[in-house]
């Protein structure tokens, strides 16, 4: 299994815990949280119960055969309710370390609403003074959140840990493309974003171009219609969700701007980002080192990025042209797909940098800037601006994905933005081209202290 060794690691933390531990484990769907705890459970001895969707008697019936086929090696009978069930578990749970794990678990407690109570007595009543390790686990990130972990909930109180499962960040994306280049991983990751499923979608043995024809854009292939799918499981409405999702993808980024794209009110708008971003498929971004309540959005996930830019949006036009074509079309205008992509991967970078210490100072802020600068009189940008604490240290980045080398006209452009910040008692620069810098901005660099890396220096590891 590639990464996930934090949460493997705070799974066998809370296990080898001598009391009660009850853990709420939750993300969007094909984040791999299933996986995580087949992983987990590999080494222990272990109750795993994936609920499904069906209603509340047969998920008893299945949960009954699996606890006791567990406990005593064979099925006898249906249990009559979910308090006998959870009362066998009870009387079962002995000295030895007892591992309950229900999957899914919106699927028993959506149809019966009761089993969170039920599960509340018995905690209370029964499993907090065993050697018990309880983990319910949901890809309803709402429901997880509002209806588990929330105050109103009856297990509220009872929880004593809780684990979002993110999804991987570049870095972590590459391991699934050892033979790509840095730039090819770089472009895997901006089309398919860090959702272990799609990025296994992949064969790491064929070309980008070959797996974006076959893998993506051929008719029936799993990522050809994964969004819509999912989004039709998940929402009562998919066709306003998509229409957000689109004119977002298309550079729509204020709530008013989306609205008027979509043709519908911006208070209905509203509310339905809301839900995008409780299922985290959007998220509102400010400039950093400012605290306006109005922001911009923009899609989490790259997948859904690249999907609604690309599939979404052409989709008749692809089907005439043909897989193959439409692949030369959307390889042949990458690098501009790939501009705010690359933006969030020198974030990363940066973060990655703060983690280890490897930074000019420890950045309490790292994102995007945008607003006045008194210097020009206009509206700058900043692709990645750091800022410490206090906010008197800055660091300020340009990310550049181009087929040619940075010129010197960037460099003065970034200098130019950092001047909107004149009380900074440090400021800090650095450049990331993919397609490196000309000779003076080499020799200028130098001279400055400027850093100017490549794709190559965002795939080193940190660890030297």
């Amino acid at each position: 299994m590639i990464g996930r060794l934090h949460e493997l690691e705070r799974l066998e933390q809370l296990y080898h815990s001598d009391q009660f531990e009850f853990l709420i484990m939750y993300g969007r769907r094909r984040i791999g949280k299933t996986t995580i705890l087949q992983e987990f459970s590999k080494k222990h001895d272990t109750i795993f119960f994936s609920a499904q969707e069906k209603n509340d008697a047969l998920n008893l019936q299945d949960f009954s055969r699996i606890v006791q086929q567990h406990f005593d090696q064979t099925f006898i009978a249906n249990f009559a309710n979910w308090e006998d069930a959870f009362g066998y578990v009870e009387r079962k749970t002995e000295d030895d370390r007892t591992v309950l794990i229900i999957d899914e678990f919106p699927f028993l407690a959506g149809p019966n609403p009761s089993i969170k109570s039920i599960l509340q007595h018995k905690i209370d009543h029964a499993f907090k003074n065993q050697n018990m390790f309880l983990i319910l686990c949901g890809s309803s990130v709402s429901f997880m959140v509002n209806d588990i972990m929330g105050y109103e909930s009856p297990l509220y109180g009872r929880i004593t840990a809780s684990m979002e499962v993110n999804a991987f960040d570049y870095f972590e994306s590459r391991e699934f493309f050892p033979n790509y280049s840095a730039e090819e991983q770089l472009i895997a990751y901006g089309i398919l974003g860090g959702v272990p499923r799609y990025l296994n979608a992949f064969d790491p043995d064929k070309s980008l171009k070959e797996n974006l024809t076959n893998r993506i854009l051929a008719s029936g292939a799993f990522l050809n219609d994964e969004p819509l799918t999912l989004l039709r499981t998940e929402l009562r409405e998919p066709i306003v969700y998509n229409s957000i999702l689109e004119a977002i993808s298309n550079g729509c980024n204020r709530v008013t701007e989306i609205a008027d794209r979509i043709h519908e009110d911006k208070g209905k708008c509203s509310k339905y980002m809301i839900t995008l971003q409780n299922i985290r498929l959007i998220k509102k971004i400010v400039p950093t080192g400012q605290n306006e309540k109005k922001g911009i959005y923009e899609i989490t996930d790259n997948f859904y990025k690249f999907w609604y830019r690309y599939i979404f949006t052409n989709r008749s036009y692809y089907e005439l042209l043909g897989p193959e074509q439409a692949c030369e079309e959307i390889m042949g205008e990458i690098n501009d797909y790939m501009g705010p992509v690359f933006e969030e991967i020198c974030k990363q970078y940066l973060m990655r940098l703060a983690k280890s210490g490897k930074l000019p100072f420890v950045p309490y802020e790292i994102g995007k800037w945008w607003g006045n600068n008194p210097k020009i009189k206009a509206q700058d940008d900043v692709d990645v601006l750091a800022l410490d604490k206090k906010a008197e240290k800055a660091l300020f980045v340009e990310c550049k994905f181009r087929n040619k080398p940075m010129p010197m006209e960037e460099y003065d452009d970034l200098l130019t933005a950092a001047e909107a910040f004149p009380n900074m008692t440090e400021k800090h620069f650095m450049f990331i081209s993919k397609s490196g810098f000309t000779e003076p901005v080499w020799e200028r660099a130098q001279k400055e202290g400027t850093v100017l890396l490549t794709c190559d220096d965002l795939m080193e590891s940190l660890e030297k």
